[in-house]
């Protein structure tokens, strides 16, 4: 029983190997010296049948080895070739166990296969003579002994006469002025009231009667300024004590606002403009 189970144990193993190497061989590693810090490509092909497809598992990282992309399945005669990025950081042999691969039949059927392990042999960067290297600290800053201020004084006062020079130069000197005779220009005929309310625009014709009252009125009386309400600017003539009838303006200037604010309908603005002219010329003789 014990020789009976020690062959059949062995034929399992035989027939699991031929299996394995079967299904796609070992890994082949490139370059076949790597050194430390150097990109790694570690690739086997992977026999499968048409219309199957090859998933490769997510290498882990450890502290000497360290995947650098996702793995890469790429189409090859004889199946699929998966590809791994890695690099090692310490020198050394070191034993790299491969995640599992996976085969995808077209009818949604899955194999596993084992990805096995593989042996890497990293050399050293750093001279077998240098034992024990030890890392050296950062340099400390170059810094001169003493500074000289001249150099930078210099460089200020010559900045600054050049830009002076400059803006001499670039400077224009002002024109003689002209002693010609002043020009004369005339000025507009004013627009007669007629025109204005043919054209429909009886508002202006008060508004341009109400400014010739409130303009006289003001040289008639300084405080009675323009910026005033009519309300206020007859309250300012009334306290001067003035001989200007307050009653009349109220009437005449509450008509002329009444239509120029489109309150008023039918009123004779002629006849207000008229009286506005008149108003004006005894305010302002």
């Amino acid at each position: 029983m014990t020789v009976r189970a020690t062959v059949l144990a062995f034929l399992g193993v035989l027939a699991s190997w031929r299996l394995v190497s079967g299904q796609g061989g070992t890994w082949v590693v490139t370059p076949a010296s790597p050194t430390v810090g150097d990109t790694i490509w570690l690739e086997r092909e992977v026999p499968a049948k048409s219309g199957w497809q090859i998933r490769a598992g997510k290498l882990a990282a450890t502290e000497a080895v360290e995947p650098l992309t996702d793995p890469a399945v790429l189409k090859s005669p004889a199946g699929w070739v998966v590809r791994y990025a890695i690099v090692a950081w310490k020198p050394g042999a070191q034993r790299l166990a491969l995640p599992p691969l996976w085969r995808l039949a077209p009818d949604g059927r899955s194999d596993s296969l084992p990805g096995g392990t593989t042996g890497i042999s990293i050399a050293t960067v750093i001279p077998e003579t240098l034992k024990n290297p030890d890392p050296r600290g950062p340099l400390a800053p170059l810094r001169a002994s003493h500074q000289n201020p001249v150099v930078p004084l210099t460089a200020v006062v010559l900045t600054t006469v050049l830009l002076g020079m400059g803006v001499a130069l670039r400077r224009r000197r002002p024109g003689p002025l002209s002693t010609g005779p002043a020009l004369h220009v005339p000025l507009e005929r004013e627009v007669p009231d007629a025109r204005w309310l043919s054209a429909g625009e009886p508002k202006a014709v008060a508004v341009r009667a109400t400014g010739r009252v409130r303009t006289a009125l003001a040289r008639a009386v300084p405080e009675a300024h323009p910026a005033l309400a009519t309300a206020e600017c007859l309250a300012v003539i009334q306290q001067a004590g003035r001989k200007v009838p307050v009653q009349e303006l109220r009437d005449l200037l509450e008509q002329l606002d009444r239509v120029a604010y489109a309150s008023a309908h039918g009123t004779d603005v002629t006849a207000l403009a008229a009286a506005a002219r008149r108003w004006a010329k005894q305010l302002v003789p």
